[in-house]
């Protein structure tokens, strides 16, 4: 067998690396963090994200206590650098849910409780702009985000700066909201989620700019399926928002509630939404992540 620089582990291999964590949810946590469609059960928690967020806890302890060793050995007192969590995957996959149980959990390690998240989403540039430009169609890839102010925003929170500002996106019109922000302010830890973020640039990419998003996080995680299965869960939340978010005229989509199903499945197949989809995610495994990847803390 070739060797690799990847370790894989069985479900019952991983769940064994909780080692003696505590369980720190209730079904009721639960269920206010689990996304439209998710089917997370008690079980995964305690067999997939206890273990990650014990491995994320040390992690963290080490770059903390780094940290704190530079800063006595050069005898300065400069803030805390917050640490830096890169989460990508397909749309679909599952992810802003991993993300939120991962936020959880994290906040209830006792050196770590301020743990803020991020969504890209609060990046893209504003419907108007991707209209004028043509590209509402690829929105979700690189060039439908705003990605000097990503960078800036990344190096803003490193640089320990107090409350910096991100723009608040609404999934109901579609849209940047003007004049709403979220404010970041020098939490211990943030979790930036998002499709394209652990993009490296490889070759002429990063030839034509300097910094990527993948350049500031102190640890990264790749949320990944069977394509078959994402393609299955995009199209049932689709039918569950119809049902639901679309029905409010505020709504961007609010035209797809009045369809039959029939005709929904038939508008799906005739603007190539599943051909859309595996094109985001075969963009979005381009990132070069495993599962769960640590980068070197400085």
């Amino acid at each position: 067998m070739a060797a690799s620089r990847y370790q894989r582990f069985t479900r019952a291999e991983w769940a064994a690396l909780r080692a003696d964590t505590p369980l720190t949810l209730t079904e009721d946590d639960l269920t206010h963090l689990r996304g439209l469609n998710d089917r997370v059960s008690m079980d995964e928690v305690i067999d997939i994200y206890l273990p990650l967020s014990r491995l994320l806890n040390l992690h963290i302890g080490a770059s903390q206590a780094l940290h704190g060793t530079s800063a006595r050995f050069l005898g300065t007192k400069v803030s805390k650098a917050p640490y830096l969590i890169g989460l990508a995957g397909s749309v679909a996959v599952g992810k802003s849910t991993t993300a939120r149980i991962m936020q959880a959990l994290l906040a209830r390690w006792p050196n770590h409780s301020k743990v803020d998240l991020v969504a890209t989403d609060g990046f893209l540039h504003p419907r108007r702009v991707l209209e004028e430009r043509e590209i509402l169609h690829r929105k979700g890839f690189p060039e439908s985000y705003d990605l000097r102010a990503l960078i800036t925003f990344l190096s803003d929170v490193k640089a320990g700066q107090a409350k910096v500002a991100v723009p608040v996106y609404s999934h109901l019109t579609y849209d940047i909201v003007p004049g709403q922000f979220q404010i970041i302010d020098q939490p211990d830890v943030l979790i930036v989620e998002g499709l394209n973020i652990l993009q490296a640039g490889d070759g002429p990419a990063r030839q034509s700019q300097h910094l990527f998003a993948s350049d500031f996080f102190d640890f990264t995680v790749y949320v990944d399926a069977e394509g078959s299965h994402v393609r299955q869960w995009y199209i049932e939340r689709f039918f569950k928002l119809r049902k639901t978010v679309f029905r409010d005229p505020r709504s961007y989509f609010h035209r797809y509630s009045s369809l039959t199903d029939d005709q929904a499945r038939e508008d799906i197949k005739k603007k190539g939404w599943k051909a859309k989809l595996d094109r985001r995610r075969r963009f979005a495994r381009g990132a070069p992540a495993s599962p769960a990847r640590p980068r070197s803390a400085g």
